[in-house]
């Protein structure tokens, strides 16, 4: 009796050390050949935040006159800007860039103010988008224009957000009401049309990452395209998911995992696609919706946007899109710092040249429609945002993602289970395309949070 446990004690440290055996080879990620964009504005920073605290003390009947004269002047720029075609180097993007930052230190003195502000704001985003629709969009100062102007002022609306009582916070901020011929249905308030585009940013803590670890920064995580059915006119999503690859889902399935924002994107009418065929998004929604009731599409880990067997989410609008003539990420965003590299591709990223949801919101053939923010988790999405910075920092600096080694045939022997569930529908432990070594580094990324 001994010796058969002895046995089995032994048989089992042996299949213990056999799976110790590492069977990752260690890749030096090819980054892409560009680089990080950095603000290099301190002192600007540092300004605003006096002048916020000025305002702050001064009370709003002290600063309102000068923000009705900040509003008075974006406008007369955001109309000389719209009544000329310009070079993205110009001086006048500066200009309004520089103004909306010093309006909004000044609102955060007059709260009542912050929703004109942020009307003013969605009005000239979408003159910057539509001035940029004839730019090289590859240029980096093309890029870097859209990006200072549109997210800048993006994170100026949030901070003055944050300093806001949550119930003075506007949950949905409408953007253009671009026309379109194809089915709709009405979500939250939103007539959503069929070929939308909804880009999300989720609460998980690989959401953050996805959203800060890239050469433009953002605020979105995660890509979706809605389908309405013309007969019945019911919306469906289509998204790919790291845990199940792409599925088709109800709106109330989408919107009850954890979203911390919903900006919704819709095609130019004016688009010379739409002018030969106004039903394009549609029919685009349509082949996604087709193919993936047809068959399994597994989620792309290596976040290849050339490889259609497999989608990572962008791909969902990117991969359809494309069959139909419309190319979605006219400039691909990039990943060029070997640290942020090196944590991704111990998830098994290996294309760092690729489509961030991010970036989804400069494409000037895209107009935004709306957007929700839930104000309860607002401030939770800027928490992870400067844990995620921290770390990136940190793996820049030559910090490995690492994992506990000894886990290792643990994790092996669940991926095993993860394969056979695979295989008959369900969901693993360990997503289909993620390799054990992958799935200890995840869980250990998330243990930080």
């Amino acid at each position: 009796m001994k010796r058969k446990i002895l046995y089995i004690l032994g048989t089992l440290l042996l299949l213990y050390l056999l799976l110790l055996i590492p069977t990752e080879n260690v890749i030096t990620p090819k980054l892409a050949a560009k680089k990080q964009f950095v603000w290099n504005r301190d002192s600007l920073w540092h300004s605003l935040e006096n002048e916020y605290v000025k305002a702050k003390s001064l009370g709003c009947e002290k600063v309102e006159g000068q923000i009705f004269r900040n509003f008075a002047f974006i406008n007369s720029l955001s109309d000389e800007i719209s009544n000329q075609k310009l070079e993205p180097g110009d001086p006048l993007f500066d200009d309004i860039g520089q103004v909306m930052f010093a309006t909004a230190a000044l609102v955060g003195g007059c709260e009542k103010h912050t929703a004109e502000f942020i009307e003013l704001f969605s009005e000239v985003r979408s003159v910057i988008k539509s001035e940029s629709s004839e730019w090289n969009l590859k240029d980096i100062i093309a890029r870097q224009t859209l990006y200072k102007i549109i997210y800048g002022g993006r994170a100026a609306i949030e901070e003055l957000l944050l300093q806001s009582k949550k119930e003075n916070i506007q949950e949905l901020v409408l953007g253009d009401d671009e026309e379109s011929a194809t089915p709709y249905a009405s979500i939250l308030g939103v007539k959503i049309h069929s070929g939308d585009i909804l880009v999300s940013r989720g609460g998980a803590p690989t959401s953050a990452l996805i959203a800060r670890g890239s050469d433009y920064p953002g605020n979105f995580s995660h890509v979706a395209l809605v389908y309405v059915d013309e007969e019945t006119k019911l919306p469906y999503i289509i998204e790919s998911h790291i845990e199940r690859g792409v599925t088709i889902s109800g709106i109330y399935d989408y919107l009850k995992d954890k979203k911390l924002r919903v900006m919704v994107l819709r095609l130019r009418k004016d688009l010379q696609q739409l002018q030969i065929d106004p039903l394009l998004p549609h029919k685009a929604a349509r082949l996604a919706y087709q193919r993936v009731e047809a068959e399994h599409i597994p989620y792309d880990f290596e976040m290849d946007f050339n490889n259609d067997d497999k989608w990572f989410c962008s791909e969902v609008a990117s991969s359809t899109y494309k069959k139909l003539g419309v190319e979605l990420w006219i400039s691909v965003s990039s990943i060029s710092t070997m640290g942020t590299a090196k944590w991704l591709a111990g998830f098994g990223v290996t294309h760092f040249e690729t489509q961030e949801p991010s970036d989804l919101e400069y494409d000037p053939q895209l107009k935004v429609v709306a957007e929700w923010r839930n104000p309860e988790t607002l401030y939770q999405d800027h928490v992870d945002n400067a844990i995620v910075e921290a770390l990136l920092d940190e793996a820049n600096t030559g910090k490995e993602l690492s994992y506990d080694w000894y886990m290792l045939p643990f994790a092996r022997l669940i991926k095993f289970y993860s394969v056979i569930q695979n295989k008959f529908g369900a969901e693993g432990n360990i997503p289909e395309g993620m390799s054990a070594e992958s799935g200890l580094r995840h869980k250990k990324y998330e243990s930080i949070f």
